[in-house]
C-alpha cells in the first residue's frame, strides 16, 4: 500500500488512522513532536540542524534512518547533509525529478508514504518514472523497506526548501497516518528554521547596526534617522530618540554588542570619585570623551562613548599606569549627563568643578591646626568648594545639606537631602574637615573657637555666591572631636493658593471654613520639613486685605508676603516667642502668626490673644490633629479657655509623588477589597458604623465608584514604573512631594470632649463622626487619584 498526499490532506491515506484506544499513544507522539521542534528552534544554523537531531527524530517516528535534503545554490538539485547509513565521506546529491523517491517529492511537493521501496508497482502507481535506487542498499547491505517523504516548503512563497525521508519504520509495518501528520508538522518548523538560518549574515557598518538586527527599528528607519541627523547637524542617537521613541537602554545595548564592553547607563546618585578625578578638567573630558567614574575590583571603570578609540589612544594607561582598566560604553545622552553630574551644569555654573577644586588644594597637608581654621578657612579654593556645594544642591532641589566628618583620617561625607531622602554628594579629603566647618562658621558669623556645644546660625548666601537664598545651620558635635553641619536650604519664595496645597475638595472646604472665622485659634502641626510654615503662609495669603493687620513671629522668616509685618526670632537679643507675642498685643493685631508654640508661656498668650477678638494661627511638632490637644492639655492650658478657642488643627506630611513615567493597572477586585478594608479600620469606632457596619462600608464604596471608578466600576492604580528610564525622576519611579492633610475641626461636640480632658481615642472617633480623614486616609484617596501609592503613603503614617 502507498499514498501520495497533498500537504494539505494528510491522514487521508498511508497507513491505518489512530484509533479512539491509540489516543494517548497520540498525545504522547505530539509532546514528544513538540520537543523536537524546541531543539529545532535552538539550533545555530542548517547544518547543525541537519547533523545534530537526526536521532531525535528518528527516535521521534521509531524509524531506522533519516535523510534530510537542503535545496542547492542552483536550485536543481537537493543534497544530503545526514550521514546516517552512509559509510560514504561524501554528500549524496540528487536532482529534482521523477527517476529518484526524494527528487520526485521535491518536484510534485507533496508528502508519499511508501509500504516496499523495492515493489516497483506500487512505485509506478505513484509516477511511471520513478524507481528506488538500490545502489547505496547493495553498497551497505542494508535492506530498506518503508520510506515517508515529505517536502519541506515556505510557507509564505510555497518555495521548495529541502525534503525530509524517513526510512523503516521498526514495527515492520508502513508509518501510520499520524506519522503523516506528524511529518508535515517537522516540515513546517523546518521550513522556519532554513528560512532564518538561510538569511546571509548582515554587515555591522555603524555602531547602531544592532538596533536593526535586533529588530528595535527597521532598516528604513534606521535610513531615515541617519538623513534626519545629517540634516539637522545632530547626533543619530538624538535623531533615533526623537523621530523613533528608541529608548536608551536599547541604544546603549546594541553599542554594548558593536563595542564588546558592558553597557553603563546615568546613575543619579552616583557618587563622584574625586581621587580619580583631580586631575581632570571638564575641557579635557568634553575633548576627549572619556571620563573615570568608578573604582571596583575589576579595575577603574572608564566611561565612554567609543571604547575601541580611547584604548587605541593609551592616554588612559598612561595616566592609570598602576591600575587594571575596566571600559564602559554608554550613550551621547548619558555621558553628558554624567559630566554635568559630575562638573556641575545649566542654572549658576562657572568654569570651576569639585573636582578641580579639590585638586587644587594640597591634599598632602597634614590635618590642620585649630589655630590655623581662620586662615585655611578663608583659603580661595576652600571658599569655592563651599559655595559650589551650596549652589549643587539647591540647582538639584535638595532641602538639606548634611557635612558629616570621619573619625581619624576617613572622609568627610557630603549628602543631600532631595524629596525625603538622603542620597551621597562627594566626599572630601579629611585633612579639610575642620576648615570646611570653620568656613561655614564664618559665613554664619558663629563662633569658630567653639567646637564643644552645638550652635545654630543663618547664611545669607547673596553676600557669598550668585543665589539669593538663606541657609539655617546647624553644628553639633560628635564622636572622634569633630563637628557635623546641617544647612537647611530656605529659598526664597511666594506664597501658594490654598487650592495648590494638594487638600482634598473635603478638607479645602472645611478649612476655608474654619479659618474665615473672626477669631479663634488654629494649628497647623507635623514633624519638622513636613510643610506647615508653607500651609501657613498660603491661609494668610488668602486673608492677607488691605483691612487686615497680620503680624508673624517666625524662626527663621522662610517666606515673605507684601503686607505681613513679619518679626524674626532672635534670642541672643532676648527676642523669644514669648517678648513678641507680648508685643503684638499691643499693636492692634487682626492676625497672628507664631512660627512654633514651643512653651506654655507662648501656648497661653496664644489663646488669650484668640480669646480676645485675635484670629490667632500656630505650629505644633505632633503627630496627629487629636493627639495635639492632648500634648496642649498636658502643658497646663485651661480645658475650657482652650475648647473655647479652637477652630480646628491640622495635621500634614509630605510624601512622595509618582513621576510622570508612572505605569497604570486595572485594581482586581479583592485588592479594591482588601483596600477598602484597610481605609475603613480607622471608622470602625465610629457611631455610625457601629449602628450598621455594612451599611456604612458600602456608602464609603458607592462613593469611591462615583469619584474614581470608570464606566464599568473598576478602579485604575499606579505604580512606579521599574527599572523605568526617565530623564526626569532618573529611574527612581517618584519625582516630588505632596502633602498628606488630616483636619480636625472645633466642633461642639469635639470641644465638650476637651472640655473634658478625653483620650485621645475619644477624640478620634468624634472627629472621625465630624467627617475628618486621618492622614492614612487622605493618602489612600490621593493613591485612588494616581498621584502615589501606598507604599509611600504607608511610609509617612504611623498606622
Amino acid at each position: 500500500m502507498s499514498a501520495a498526499l497533498n500537504p494539505g490532506s494528510i491522514g487521508q491515506g498511508g497507513g491505518d488512522p489512530v484509533s479512539a484506544g491509540d489516543l494517548g499513544s497520540r498525545l504522547a507522539f505530539f509532546k514528544n513532536l513538540q520537543a523536537v521542534t524546541n531543539k529545532i528552534h535552538a539550533t545555530a544554523n542548517i547544518d547543525e540542524i541537519m547533523l545534530e537531531l537526526s536521532q531525535d527524530v528518528c527516535a521521534l517516528f521509531n524509524a531506522d534512518r533519516l535523510t534530510v535534503y537542503s535545496l542547492s545554490d542552483d536550485k536543481a538539485s537537493i543534497i544530503s547533509k545526514v550521514k546516517t547509513g552512509l559509510n560514504s565521506f561524501r554528500d549524496l546529491k540528487l536532482p529534482i525529478a521523477d527517476q529518484s523517491i526524494a527528487g520526485y517529492v521535491a518536484l510534485a511537493k507533496i508528502i508519499i508514504n511508501i509500504r516496499d521501496v523495492y515493489d516497483d508497482a506500487e512505485l509506478r502507481a505513484i509516477n511511471p518514472d520513478m524507481h528506488f535506487l538500490q545502489e547505496v542498499d547493495k553498497r551497505t547491505g542494508y535492506r530498506t523497506k518503508q520510506m515517508l517523504v515529505a517536502p519541506i516548503i515556505d510557507i509564505q512563497t510555497n518555495d521548495l526548501l529541502g525534503v525530509v525521508q524517513i526510512i523503516n519504520n521498526k514495527t515492520g509495518v508502513p508509518f501510520s497516518a499520524v506519522a503523516e501528520e506528524g511529518v508535515k508538522g517537522l516540515c513546517e518548523t523546518l521550513a522556519i528554521a532554513f528560512n532564518q538560518r538561510s538569511k546571509p549574515a548582515q554587515t555591522i557598518k555603524t555602531k547602531y547596526d544592532h538596533l536593526v538586527l535586533d529588530a528595535v527599528v527597521a532598516a528604513q528607519e534606521m535610513e531615515l534617522a541617519t538623513r534626519s541627523a545629517r540634516r539637522k547637524n545632530i547626533d543619530v542617537e538624538e535623531a533615533l530618540i526623537a523621530e523613533f521613541q528608541v529608548k536608551l537602554t536599547a541604544i546603549g545595548a546594541a553599542l554594548a554588542k558593536f563595542f564588546g564592553v558592558p553597557y553603563e547607563p546615568y546613575k543619579p546618585d552616583r557618587i563622584k570619585p574625586l581621587d580619580l578625578m583631580k586631575n581632570l578638567r571638564r575641557e579635557y573630558v568634553e575633548q576627549n570623551l572619556w571620563l573615570p567614574v568608578d573604582e571596583t575590583p575589576e579595575g577603574i571603570v572608564i566611561l565612554c562613548m567609543d571604547p575601541e578609540q580611547v584604548k587605541s589612544s593609551r592616554i588612559v594607561n598612561n595616566i592609570f599606569a598602576r591600575s587594571k582598566i575596566a571600559y564602559r560604553v554608554t550613550t551621547n545622552r548619558e555621558f553628558k549627563q554624567t559630566v554635568d553630574q559630575f562638573f556641575g551644569g545649566g542654572g549658576f555654573t562657572d568654569d570651576t568643578n569639585v573636582g578641580d577644586l579639590l585638586s587644587a588644594m594640597d591634599e598632602g597637608e597634614i590635618e590642620i591646626e585649630s589655630g590655623d581654621d581662620i586662615s585655611a578657612a578663608a583659603d580661595n579654593e576652600l571658599v569655592k568648594l563651599v559655595n559650589k556645594v551650596i549652589i549643587d544642591a539647591y540647582q538639584q532641589g535638595a532641602s538639606d545639606i548634611h557635612i558629616e566628618p570621619g573619625m581619624g583620617k576617613d572622609r568627610v561625607l557630603i549628602r543631600l537631602r532631595k524629596d525625603g531622602s538622603l542620597s551621597k554628594y562627594i566626599e572630601i579629603p579629611a585633612s579639610f574637615r575642620q576648615a570646611i566647618v570653620a568656613r561655614i562658621k564664618i559665613m554664619c558669623d558663629l563662633d569658630i573657637s567653639e567646637k564643644r556645644r552645638p550652635q545654630d546660625g543663618k547664611i545669607k548666601f547673596k553676600k557669598f555666591g550668585p543665589l539669593d537664598i538663606e541657609l539655617r545651620v546647624a553644628t553639633l558635635p560628635t564622636a572622634g572631636s569633630v563637628e557635623d553641619v546641617v544647612m537647611r536650604i530656605l529659598a526664597a519664595g511666594e506664597p501658594i493658593p490654598m487650592e495648590k496645597l494638594g487638600l482634598l475638595p473635603h478638607n479645602l472646604e472645611r478649612l476655608k471654613g474654619a479659618v474665615s472665622k473672626p477669631y479663634g485659634l488654629f494649628f497647623v502641626c507635623g514633624p519638622t520639613g513636613s510643610g506647615k510654615t508653607t500651609t501657613l503662609h498660603s491661609v494668610l495669603k488668602s486673608l492677607n486685605t488691605i483691612g487686615t493687620k497680620i503680624w508673624t513671629a517666625e524662626d527663621p522668616v522662610e517666606i515673605t508676603q507684601k503686607g505681613l509685618r513679619q518679626v524674626q526670632i532672635n534670642k541672643k537679643a532676648g527676642l523669644d516667642f514669648p517678648v513678641i507675642m507680648k508685643a503684638f498685643l499691643r499693636a492692634d493685631p487682626d492676625i497672628i502668626m507664631v512660627g512654633e508654640m514651643r512653651d506654655a508661656e507662648t501656648t497661653k498668650i496664644g489663646i488669650e490673644a484668640s480669646l480676645t477678638g485675635h484670629l490667632v494661627f500656630a505650629t505644633l511638632h505632633t503627630n496627629s490633629a487629636p493627639e495635639s490637644i492632648v500634648r496642649l492639655l498636658d502643658m497646663g492650658m485651661d480645658p475650657f479657655n482652650f475648647s473655647d478657642a479652637l477652630l480646628g488643627i491640622l495635621a500634614q506630611r509630605l510624601a512622595k509623588r509618582l513621576c510622570k513615567c508612572k505605569e497604570a493597572y486595572t485594581a482586581s477586585a479583592e485588592e479594591m477589597q482588601h483596600f477598602l478594608a484597610e481605609y475603613c479600620e480607622e471608622l470602625a469606632s465610629t457611631e455610625t458604623f457601629k449602628r450598621d457596619g455594612k451599611a456604612a462600608f458600602d456608602a464609603v464604596y458607592q462613593e469611591w465608584v462615583k469619584k474614581y471608578a470608570n464606566d464599568k466600576g473598576q478602579f485604575t492604580l499606579y505604580r512606579p514604573k521599574e527599572n523605568g528610564e526617565c530623564d526626569t525622576c532618573g529611574g527612581s519611579g517618584y519625582k516630588g512631594r505632596m502633602g498628606l492633610h488630616e483636619l480636625m475641626i472645633g466642633t461642639d461636640a469635639v470641644k465638650k470632649l476637651v472640655q473634658e480632658h478625653s483620650r485621645v481615642a475619644l477624640l478620634v472617633a468624634q472627629a472621625l463622626e465630624d467627617g475628618m480623614r486621618t492622614l492614612k486616609q487622605d493618602g489612600m484617596e490621593k493613591v485612588l487619584q494616581g498621584m502615589t501609592d501606598m507604599k509611600q503613603v504607608r511610609a509617612v503614617c504611623i498606622k
